[in-house]
């Protein structure tokens, strides 16, 4: 079985693809399988033990820390970059019997290579859904909502973040009239453009949940997961028909759920930055149950 974990990038997406990586029927792509080309096959089939008997203080921040990513590189190498970096969400249009063969191989020599009856991939920016769908009918969607606000202000701060050439040089395609008609009259503000960098985002995300059948569907909010992470996990596994095993127990144990940066927009913009925000996004933010201004409803 195959299973995805989308969401728009800074999200919280890579908490929970990290917690469900712990469990010891998940398989999932490394960063030891990323790294090259010639990563032996003895250190792809084993990434998914070791990074279940390490700690997650014990190597944080260290290169030789392994762990489950969205594997950019060697999807670029073996399947082809237009699944990693496309400039729209990919449709079910796109899929071609050379690139579905690519994809099937790859995520399917992944799970025999790991011996695993789930093999978990998280993509972000675009859904990709209907695209998998087409690909993977069987395959199950966790998609990772966060407050817009707190999105576009991570977005600010990435050193990877291209906003601040204009939408003529992002990865997101032009602006839709509508978004740049808006931008235009509130000044052309970079806080904006961040923000409707999440909404190009989300629009995606609602077009490309009406391609997936609603019960292959699952949508989760950073918020509630940091607030109730055993109950929210749980919801997931479930979903994806996981059992909570003692040696899952023991994994989730070793992540810790910190709350404290999600209103760190409230401190790191002004308020007339806020007030943009809330009066710009305030469509999108009520549709996934963010209260304008503050809280959530």
């Amino acid at each position: 079985m195959l299973d995805f974990l989308i969401g728009t990038g800074r999200c919280g997406s890579t908490l929970l693809y990290e917690v469900l990586a712990r469990h010891p029927q998940v398989g999932f792509v490394s960063n030891w399988d990323d790294r090259s080309a010639r990563t032996p096959g003895f250190l792809r089939r084993n990434a998914g033990r070791v990074y279940r008997l390490t700690t997650v203080p014990a190597l944080e921040g260290r290169r030789l820390r392994v762990r489950p990513c969205e594997g950019q590189r060697v999807l670029s190498r073996e399947v082809s970059p237009a699944v990693v970096d496309p400039f729209r969400d990919l449709t079910a249009d796109d899929v071609t019997p050379w690139l579905a063969g690519r994809m099937r191989r790859f995520f399917g020599g992944r799970a025999a290579e790991q011996r695993t009856g789930h093999l978990v991939h998280k993509f972000t920016l675009w859904p990709r859904a209907a695209f998998l769908h087409r690909i993977f009918p069987d395959a199950r969607f966790v998609h990772i909502v966060r407050d817009g606000r707190a999105v576009a202000n991570s977005h600010l701060q990435m050193t990877w973040w291209r906003g601040h050439l204009g939408p003529s040089r992002w990865k997101l395609g032009p602006l839709p009239p509508w978004y740049r008609e808006e931008w235009e009259k509130e000044g052309r503000s970079l806080v904006h453009l961040a923000g409707i960098a999440w909404q190009i985002q989300m629009d995606a995300f609602e077009i490309a949940r009406a391609a997936v059948p609603a019960e292959q569907w699952l949508e989760v909010r950073y918020e509630d997961l940091l607030a109730d992470p055993r109950k929210h996990v749980n919801a997931v596994l479930d979903f994806l028909g996981l059992p909570w095993t003692p040696s899952f127990e023991r994994g989730f144990a070793r992540h810790t759920f910190r709350a404290g940066r999600l209103d760190a927009f409230r401190r790191d913009l002004t308020p007339d930055q806020l007030a943009l925000l809330d009066r710009c996004l305030s469509a999108h933010l009520h549709r996934y149950g963010y209260a304008a201004g503050g809280g959530t409803t």
